[in-house]
């Protein structure tokens, strides 16, 4: 089964479009279709549905599309491999990581990465830690830099590299201001959270569901930045890193209200890492060291 045809199945399915997908692989329309022709004569069965100008994936195809895709990342993975056996950091690194740890956390590292390995072609996505670790489970970057999950996913690898403290916040005039606090006390009042289903608030949650309690929340979104925000405006209590509190707004001090998230590298265990992505985690790891 030839690779290139592979290639072009591959990319028709994830744009659902010929030109598209020729345009993304740098040949002409009349060659792309060549090259599911001959692939649907070699399978002796259609892969597309071409209605218009819609192209869906028939049953066929939705079964090739699974294999090829292993078939295509297995590839890669052998290729990286190879390359590997040179010493040598150069080439494309694909890094994801939230908008928090970009901002606070790794400035100063790419700095120091991008100033000792200017051979390498680094790709920054800024995504929610979800969504970079299920874009690792599918193989379409090498690192993650997140906040790590609380429950450890299935051939993904993790390593902390950072503790990060949460804490209990108000804004000045909010009642809970100079009061004795407790999580109870917290529930009877408003609270604007990471969004459900993020691993910081999962974090949370599971403080208050120990003590069999239920938060009210008024609001949530995945950004810290627009939480601090809304609770400097009065929105409600929340929960933010310790790094991001400043005088406007108040800090809530219980015993039982002492939380940490844990923020490091997510990798894939069945994929070679390249020799750019060995020496960020590398790096990263002198830091872990080093705190």
């Amino acid at each position: 089964m030839d690779i290139a045809n592979l290639k072009a199945f591959v990319c028709i399915a994830e744009t659902g479009s010929f030109s598209l997908a020729s345009a993304e692989l740098f040949i002409t329309q009349p060659a792309i279709s060549k090259r599911i022709s001959a692939l649907e004569e070699e399978l002796g069965t259609p892969l597309f549905d071409r209605i218009g100008r819609k192209v869906r994936l028939t049953e066929a195809g939705k079964t090739l599309q699974e294999h090829a895709q292993r078939i295509l990342k297995e590839i890669d993975n052998a290729k990286q491999g190879i390359a590997n056996l040179s010493t040598k950091v150069q080439g494309e690194l694909k890094i994801a990581t939230s908008h928090h740890i970009g901002l606070h956390r790794l400035p100063a590292i790419l700095t120091h990465y991008v100033a000792n390995y200017p051979d390498v072609d680094l790709a920054i996505d800024f995504m929610d830690s979800e969504d970079a670790c299920k874009l690792i489970e599918q193989g379409e970057i090498e690192l993650a830099i997140v906040t790590l999950p609380l429950t450890k996913i299935a051939n993904l690898n993790q390593q902390l590299i950072w503790d990060d403290p949460l804490s209990f916040v108000v804004n000045k005039k909010h009642e809970l201001n100079g009061q004795k606090v407790s999580l109870k006390t917290l529930t009877k009042y408003p609270a604007v959270l990471p969004s459900h289903g993020t691993f910081t608030r999962e974090v949370i949650q599971k403080l208050f569901a120990q003590k069999n309690l239920e938060l009210k929340i008024k609001m949530s979104t995945n950004y810290l930045e627009t939480i601090k925000m809304l609770i400097q405006v009065g929105l409600g209590w929340g929960v933010l890193p310790h790094s991001m509190v400043d005088t406007q707004l108040q800090v809530l001090k219980a015993p039982s209200m002492t939380l940490t998230r844990k923020l490091g590298i997510v990798w894939h265990n069945k994929h070679s890492l390249s020799n750019p992505a060995k020496a960020l985690m590398d790096y990263l790891l002198t830091q872990a060291q080093q705190r």
